[in-house]
């Protein structure tokens, strides 16, 4: 793989699910580095995609945030047969490794009435479409 290509899809796929579930756990960076015997930086870049994260670190990863290490792999595509992406499916995925889209995407599921849910996609969209 060309070094200028930047992460791999894989890596980032991994990070965004790391993230998600330490910030889901209400883990800090800082804590899982701590539990870990690494640096938070060397968590930024597993989060990232920047660094790829070994087998062993993967394993104590999924031991710490208490998931199994299929939980990181869950809906990756056997790229086999793989189609070409949507350009809305690319914004999604970059909104969805932005801080604010995975609070977005661990806070809207609590909103219990569909109302209300159905209001802020609403108002999202109406906001969206000002820009």
């Amino acid at each position: 793989m060309d070094e200028k290509a930047g992460p791999h899809p894989v890596d980032i796929h991994v990070g965004n699910l790391l993230r998600l579930r330490r910030r889901s756990l209400s883990i800090t960076q800082q804590e899982l580095a701590r539990a870990l015997g690494i640096t938070f930086q060397q968590v930024q870049k597993y989060e990232k995609g920047t660094n790829r994260v070994s087998a062993s670190m993967l394993y104590n990863i999924a031991a710490t945030l208490k998931v199994p290490i299929a939980y990181f792999f869950q809906n990756v595509e056997d790229n086999s047969e793989a189609e070409e992406v949507s350009g809305s499916e690319v914004a999604v995925n970059s909104f969805l490794r932005s801080s604010e889209g995975l609070e977005l995407a661990a806070t809207f599921p609590k909103i219990r009435h569909p109302s209300i849910r159905r209001r802020l996609v609403d108002l999202v969209r109406a906001m969206g479409a000002e820009e």
